[in-house]
């Protein structure tokens, strides 16, 4: 039992759900890497959502709601830490959810889908009759309802080789990356630099209060390169400023 007390509660109690979704067959061995990953680009941020990534959640909400075929790709590490705030979400801006695996076995899908069904939603991508072209992986296959045929596609926890195949489509590609120097950060048309839990609150927040007139007017304001820009300076402004408390004198 973590106390609420610990300093790092909210952090461990998500470490949790990754080691229970492992255990429970949805999380790779790889997804717990990749979750440790993610904890230290936190750490970097100061594990609050700045500025940039509220900008980043308000022009991504805004794209979803005027698309005409969002939706969100789900791997393990979303599913396992978020999947009810993702159907929140869906539900909230008309999405689909799907299901897309780097290390895909029809076990991990299955278990995946169920997850969802626990929520009384449809999840696509369990039987997956399209190729998202230029991928030589499991991640090429996809749903000719879903992500084929997607005009926007939310993809948490990416990795950036599809990124990049989704846009060579045409897609208009979000994502939700802790690291803002990573393929899929650099690749995506809206880069959300920020804790994914922490995103996903932020975004129903907004989907709740969004219009036509509110999103074209986010839209229009929206330059991804600013947001990635001001992210890595915030990242070094709190490394030289810790290194310089580091310095001074102890009484």
């Amino acid at each position: 039992m973590i106390p609420r007390s610990h300093p790092r509660y909210h952090s461990l109690i998500k470490r949790e759900k990754i080691i229970e979704g492992f255990k429970n067959g949805i999380v790779a061995h790889a997804g717990l890497i990749a979750h440790g990953r993610g904890e230290a680009f936190d750490y970097l941020i100061g594990e609050r959502s700045e500025d940039f990534a509220i900008l980043a959640e308000k022009a991504a909400v805004a794209k979803m709601y005027l698309a005409k075929n969002p939706v969100i790709s789900v791997n393990g590490n979303v599913t396992a830490l978020a999947a009810d705030k993702v159907v929140s979400l869906a539900k909230l801006l008309n999405a689909k959810i799907e299901v897309n695996l780097f290390y895909r076995t029809e076990e991990r899908i299955r278990r995946i889908v169920d997850e969802f069904r626990k929520y009384g939603v449809q999840i696509l991508g369990e039987k997956p009759d399209s190729l998202i072209p230029g991928l030589e992986h499991s991640r090429a296959l996809c749903s000719s309802e879903g992500i084929y045929s997607a005009d926007v596609v939310l993809v948490p926890l990416e990795d950036g080789d599809r990124a990049q195949a989704l846009k060579n489509m045409g897609k208009f590609v979000i994502t939700i990356d802790l690291n803002p120097l990573s393929r899929t950060a650099q690749t995506a048309d809206i880069t959300i630099v920020d804790e994914l839990t922490r995103a996903l609150e932020n975004m129903i927040e907004f989907a709740r209060k969004i219009d036509h007139l509110s999103a074209t007017k986010i839209l229009s304001k929206y330059r991804n390169g600013e947001i990635l820009s001001q992210s890595l300076l915030h990242i070094n402004r709190r490394l030289k400023e810790m290194a310089a408390t580091l310095q001074t004198p102890q009484a």
